[in-house]
C-alpha cells in the first residue's frame, strides 16, 4: 500500500508539474516577445518620424537624427529597412548601415496603413530576427505606399528564454522531490495505525492478548470491533463445545453405569432386555438433544444464509401427510401474500417447523393450520409462524414444563419429550423466541418468532 500510494503521488505530482512548467514557460516567453514588440514598436516610431519625403515624393532619412549606436555598427543585430509598395514596388529604397549589404525579406501582405504587423524572419548569417512593419503614405499620393520595418536578433531574448527554462526545471525538480518526501512521511504517518493493528494481532496470534487492543482511527475502529465480535464469538463457540461435551458426557455416563451394572449374570434376561432398551432410549434423547444443539449453536449468525419459508412449510406438509396418513388430517397452509424469508440456516428452520408440525398432528383431532406474516419490533424485522391444531390443548400452568428437556405430558403418545424444547434452544439461538398459546379450535397455538431476512 505505501509504494502504490507514493507511486501514484510521483505521477500525479511529475504529470501536474510537467503541465505547469510548460504553462509557465509559455507565458514567460509570450511576456518577453511582447516586451521585445514594444520596444521595436517604440523604434519603429522613431524611424517613422523621422522619414521625409522630397519633391519626387522618394522617402529620405538622416541617420544622424537616429540614437542608437547599433543602427550604424554592420551586423549589430537592429536593422531598418523601408520599401516602396504599389505598382513600382522595390525592397530596400532605404536601409539602415547595419544591414551592410544585407536585405530585410519579408512575407509579401498589405497591412492596413498604421497597423503594425509582427513577423519572424532569418536575417544576415542565418539569425533569428523579430520584425514589425507599418505602412505609411505620402499626404497626395494615395497609389504610392512605403513598408517601414525594423527587426532585431532574438538571439538574447531566446537565451534568456532559456535559461529561465533551465532554472524553473530544476526549481520544479527540487520541489518535485521536496513534495514526494512529505507524501513519503504523509503515507508512513497516515498507515501508522495499520502498523499498530499488525502488532496487536501478533499479540492475539501469540496467545499474550485475547482482543486486539489500543487506539485506533476512526476508519479502522469498525473493523477492530467487527473482528473483537469474531474474537469473541469464537471463543464463545469454544466454550459452549467444551461445556456441551462436558454434558454429554455426563449424561451418557449414567445409562453407561446402569448397561454395565446390567451385564452382571445374575440378571434375569427379560429385565436385561427392558433395562438396556430404556437406558439406550435415555441415551438417544441426549445425543438427539446435544447434536440439534451443536448445529443450530455452528450455524448461528453465519453471514448471507436466507431461506424462504413457503417451500419449507410445503414441504414438511406433503411428508406429515404421508406419515399420519391413516389419521386423514386437514393440514391447511395459509399463504401470507409476500415473499418470506427466514435469516439462517435451511436445516434449522426444517427443524424447527419439523417438531411444531409433527406435535401438532400427533395431537390433533382433525386438522392442523399453518401461517405466517412479517412483523416489525425491537428494531428488526420478525419472522411470525403459528401452527394450530385442534386437539385438546395445554393447561397455562403446564406449557413451561412441556419445553423442558424430555418432558412428556402423556407417555401414550410416542416420542422423546424433546421437540419443543429443541425448538426453543434453536430459536434462541438466533435471538427469536417460541410462545404457547390457545387456538382458536380450542387446541394447542405454537408461535414461533425468528429473524427475517
Amino acid at each position: 500500500m505505501r509504494w502504490r500510494l507514493v507511486g501514484a503521488t510521483l505521477v500525479a505530482l511529475a504529470v501536474a508539474l510537467a503541465l505547469a512548467g510548460v504553462l509557465l514557460a509559455g507565458l514567460f516567453r509570450d511576456h518577453v516577445l511582447r516586451q521585445f514588440t514594444g520596444t521595436l514598436a517604440s523604434q519603429l516610431d522613431q524611424i517613422t518620424a523621422r522619414i521625409e519625403f522630397d519633391a519626387s515624393g522618394a522617402p529620405r532619412l538622416d541617420p544622424q537624427t537616429l540614437s542608437d549606436p547599433r543602427w550604424t555598427r554592420p551586423y549589430s543585430g537592429l536593422y531598418w529597412q523601408v520599401d516602396a509598395m504599389g505598382p513600382a514596388a522595390r525592397r530596400a529604397v532605404l536601409r539602415s548601415r547595419s544591414l551592410w549589404d544585407s536585405q530585410l525579406a519579408v512575407p509579401e501582405d498589405t497591412p492596413p496603413d498604421g497597423a503594425l504587423h509582427v513577423h519572424a524572419i532569418a536575417g544576415p548569417a542565418g539569425t533569428a530576427l523579430h520584425l514589425v512593419e507599418r505602412t505609411v503614405r505620402q499626404d497626395g499620393a494615395a497609389n504610392t505606399g512605403w513598408r517601414i520595418l525594423v527587426a532585431a536578433d532574438l538571439g538574447e531574448t531566446e537565451a534568456a528564454v532559456a535559461g529561465f527554462n533551465r532554472v524553473l526545471a530544476a526549481s520544479l525538480a527540487v520541489l518535485l522531490g521536496l513534495m514526494v518526501a512529505a507524501a513519503w512521511v504523509q503515507v508512513r504517518l497516515g498507515l501508522a495505525p495499520l502498523r499498530a493493528l499488525e502488532a496487536s494481532l501478533a499479540r492475539v496470534r501469540d496467545g499474550r492478548s485475547q482482543r486486539l487492543e489500543g487506539r485506533f482511527p476512526s476508519e479502522l475502529q469498525p473493523l477492530v470491533d467487527d473482528f473483537n465480535k469474531v474474537l469473541d464469538r469464537n471463543a464463545e463457540v469454544v466454550t459452549r463445545a467444551r461445556t456441551q461435551a462436558g454434558n454429554l458426557a455426563h449424561a451418557i455416563k449414567t445409562p453407561l453405569a446402569a448397561l454395565a451394572q446390567a451385564a452382571r449374570p445374575a440378571q434375569p434376561p427379560a429385565e436385561l432386555a427392558s433395562l438396556v432398551r430404556d437406558q439406550v432410549e435415555l441415551a438417544r434423547r441426549h445425543v438427539d438433544w446435544h447434536l440439534a444443539r451443536s448445529r443450530a449453536a455452528a450455524a448461528q449468525g453465519v453471514p448471507g444464509a436466507v431461506v424462504p419459508l413457503e417451500p419449507v412449510v410445503q414441504g414438511l406438509l406433503r411428508t406429515l401427510e404421508r406419515v399420519h396418513a391413516d389419521r386423514h388430517l386437514d393440514m391447511r397452509w395459509t399463504p401470507p401474500g409476500q415473499e418470506l424469508r427466514f435469516a439462517g440456516e435451511t436445516q434449522d428452520l426444517q427443524e424447527m417447523l419439523g417438531n411444531l408440525l409433527d406435535n401438532a398432528c400427533k395431537w390433533a383431532r382433525g386438522a392442523v393450520e399453518v401461517d405466517a406474516q412479517r412483523l416489525a419490533g425491537d428494531g428488526r424485522d420478525w419472522l411470525v409462524c403459528r401452527v394450530d391444531d385442534d386437539g385438546p390443548g395445554i393447561a397455562p400452568e403446564l406449557r413451561d414444563r412441556v419445553t423442558a428437556r424430555g418432558a412428556r405430558l402423556d407417555e401414550s403418545v410416542p416420542g422423546s419429550g424433546l421437540g419443543l424444547a429443541i425448538v426453543q434452544e434453536i430459536a434462541g439461538l438466533y435471538g427469536g423466541s417460541l410462545a404457547l398459546d390457545v387456538a382458536p379450535a380450542g387446541g394447542l397455538r405454537a408461535v414461533l418468532r425468528l429473524p427475517a431476512a
